[in-house]
């Protein structure tokens, strides 16, 4: 790689302990990608939750925040992903004060750095939104799809070092997403059915995502009788990215880019109401039995916060169904001064902030709660919680909260 004169001067050491790993790490990135010199970011977002850094990760993350203060501050306006706890309510969810412990290490040593803990994967929506072109270091695969393909900026799926890098050196390699050549179309989708809520545009994110299978191929979708809001891009992306590695889509007209074919266009795929049913076939399960309702991946805007407390109005959780909405400190700071968040937990539901619900130990909360049959309005969720051991129902918010209610998937 092509390095600057204050590159080289990163690399040797000269602007202290942490700036040399970062530029080093980069570095190594870069010529994996063949990048050929850096670009530079005007900010980046940092997935650093404690579930998948454990105890060494939380060690490294210290040693880097131990080095004098001018040497470990961040060069440009850094943000956090969703983390694992909510102090206000982990131990009402199962998680335990050895989890509590470590994420205050976690919080403590990212502060260090100058790192503002947002805790948040809908930063676009509530915190700084970038602009067309410009180039930003995002780690959540739905943040960075929705700034590449709705906002038109720049990124690539940064892991939480590669942004913690970013975030060090001001810079990434220039490779993937932040090349004109990568955000050219590659597969062709033609709607012929319009999704009538957030659970069917995750569905259709999620066709058209296993009909990608690649982080190289860019989709364009059209059809569409009418423009999406915001709530209905961030479920299609975050689930486009989920189920196919997806970093970039375009609807001409609605995104932020024109829509420019890779060579010749190849022949477009149908996706009609049919196609839907069937997506959502795949997790019904009438009837049974249900221990816990998610709101999350992402988190909630203020909007869908509104939504929820209007269905729930009136009407009482069953006694051994949990619902747990996961939103964001800003949000949740909204939704409580609305008098959203009291109306929501009066009917016996768990509103938390700066958390995500498979980024806080879902696997231990299930063990800690008999939590199997899961019902939730995300997409994206239902693709990651198979792992976690949970059997999963997507449905919309509404009979997600009917079920609730009802104390079994209807």
């Amino acid at each position: 790689m092509r390095l600057t004169e204050e590159e080289n001067l990163m690399l040797a050491g000269e602007f202290g302990a942490p700036r040399r790993w970062a530029i080093a790490h980069q570095i190594a990135v870069g010529e994996f990608f063949d990048a050929a010199d850096f670009v530079a970011v005007s900010q980046a977002h940092i997935m650093a939750d404690t579930e998948s850094l454990g105890e060494a990760g939380v060690a490294f993350l210290e040693g880097l925040a131990a080095a004098p203060e001018p040497e470990r501050r961040v060069r440009v306006p850094s943000i956090t992903d969703p983390r694992g706890i909510d102090f206000a309510i982990y131990r009402r969810l199962g998680q335990n004060a050895a989890m509590a412990a470590l994420e205050r290490r976690v919080i403590k040593a990212l502060s260090a750095f100058g790192v503002l803990m947002t805790d948040t994967c809908i930063n676009y929506q509530t915190v700084l939104a970038p602009l067309r072109g410009e180039h930003v270091a995002y780690g959540d695969t739905g943040s960075v799809i929705y700034a590449n393909s709705v906002l038109g900026a720049r990124s690539n799926f940064e892991g939480g070092p590669s942004a913690l890098a970013a975030a060090l050196t001001g810079r990434i390699p220039r490779y993937g997403y932040h090349l004109d050549t990568h955000r050219r179309v590659t597969r062709w989708f033609r709607l012929t059915a319009s999704p009538r809520d957030l659970s069917e545009w995750g569905a259709v994110g999620a066709i058209v995502g296993v009909a990608c299978g690649s982080y190289w191929q860019v989709p364009v979708i059209e059809g569409l009788e009418a423009i999406p809001g915001s709530d209905a891009l961030k479920h299609f992306g975050a689930a486009l990215a989920s189920f196919g590695s997806v970093a970039l889509f375009h609807m001409p007209g609605i995104t932020a880019e024109e829509a420019i074919f890779a060579g010749a266009p190849p022949e477009p795929v149908a996706i009609g109401r049919a196609d839907i049913a069937a997506f959502l076939a795949r997790y019904a399960a009438p009837g049974d039995k249900l221990d816990v309702v998610v709101f999350a991946a992402p988190q909630l805007s203020l909007f869908e916060i509104a939504a929820l407390a209007d269905a729930v109005d009136g009407r009482q959780i069953h006694p051994e169904t949990t619902v747990i909405v996961a939103t964001s400190p800003e949000v949740k700071h909204a939704a409580d001064r609305m008098g959203l968040s009291a109306r929501i937990e009066a009917a016996g539901a768990v509103v938390a902030q700066g958390i995500c619900f498979y980024q806080s130990y879902a696997r231990e909360m299930a063990e800690a709660n008999s939590w199997t049959r899961l019902m939730t309005n995300s997409a994206k969720l239902v693709n990651i919680l198979g792992g976690y051991g949970y059997r999963s129902s997507l449905a919309s918010l509404e009979r997600c909260i009917d079920s609730a209610v009802a104390g079994r998937v209807l």
